[in-house]
């Protein structure tokens, strides 16, 4: 199937056809580089800004993978959840940075020391995971990364601008749904170090994206799992040293 025959197929689910079953003709994506490329054909259907970007990695040494958010679903000071925006409420807490300076494409790879000095300020987050197949994790990961990496929305909480002390691996997240903690552990990230990934996916959106922009917010991965919950559940997110967010789904 084409590209954009794939991309068709989301967008159908997006705009009220029932969830898939499986992409048509029980086709699975091939490759990192196809899943890209449907997710590039969706995102200009939809059309929008590209505002954020998600990133992760089931472990530090692994490849990371990537999609990117729309301002539609970005949410920096909205607390509640628009009624209708996700089919599946699925809470995670993640860590998010956003970008002060831009990182357009260069002939030299970026470096660690490129990425912290163009990282403005890094926020509690809470990401909600969707999907446009009918259940979450049953198809194979290349058809998942084509559907943007299961993203529904993300809401980004109160900037901490003097983040260069903070170990994202050392730090304690607590996940509370309605009052009840359903998390409490230290570090959680499979990825490990969130740097590596924003290293890793300014080359990404160099190749894909022409870049990432100035004001761009990226979320490296739940350090919670996932809980899913039912419409009205409030969450709160809260880290230790880097403040916390409450948000009513």
């Amino acid at each position: 199937m084409s590209v954009e025959q794939l991309a068709e197929a989301f967008l159908r689910v997006r705009a009220g056809a029932p969830p898939l079953d499986s992409l048509p003709g029980g086709y699975h994506v091939s490759s990192e580089d196809e899943a890209y490329r449907i997710q590039d054909a969706t995102l200009r259907a939809l059309g929008g800004r590209i505002a954020g970007w998600k990133v992760g990695a089931p472990s530090p040494d692994s490849e990371p993978a990537t999609a990117p958010i729309l301002d539609a679903t970005l949410f920096d000071t909205v607390t509640v959840l628009p009624r209708g925006l996700c089919r599946l409420i699925g809470v995670e807490a993640e860590i998010a940075y956003r970008f002060g300076r831009a990182l357009p494409p260069r002939e030299a790879p970026y470096t660690a020391q490129d990425v912290r000095d163009a990282i403005e300020s890094v926020h509690p987050a809470i990401e909600i995971l969707d999907t446009r197949f009918v259940t979450p994790g049953s198809q194979p990961a290349f058809d998942h990364l084509a559907d943007q990496q299961s993203h529904g929305a993300l809401f980004v909480g109160p900037a901490l601008t003097d983040w260069h002390a903070l170990v994202p691996t050392q730090e304690r997240v607590t996940l509370t749904i309605d009052g009840r903690v359903a998390v409490d552990h230290v570090g959680g990230n499979s990825a490990g170090d969130p740097i590596r990934m924003l290293v890793w996916l300014a080359s990404h959106a160099a190749r894909y994206a022409g870049g990432l922009a100035a004001g761009t917010i990226v979320t490296t991965g739940s350090t919670s799992g996932t809980v899913f919950v039912e419409p009205g559940t409030r969450v709160r997110a809260s880290f230790a040293h880097l403040g916390s967010l409450s948000l009513t789904c």
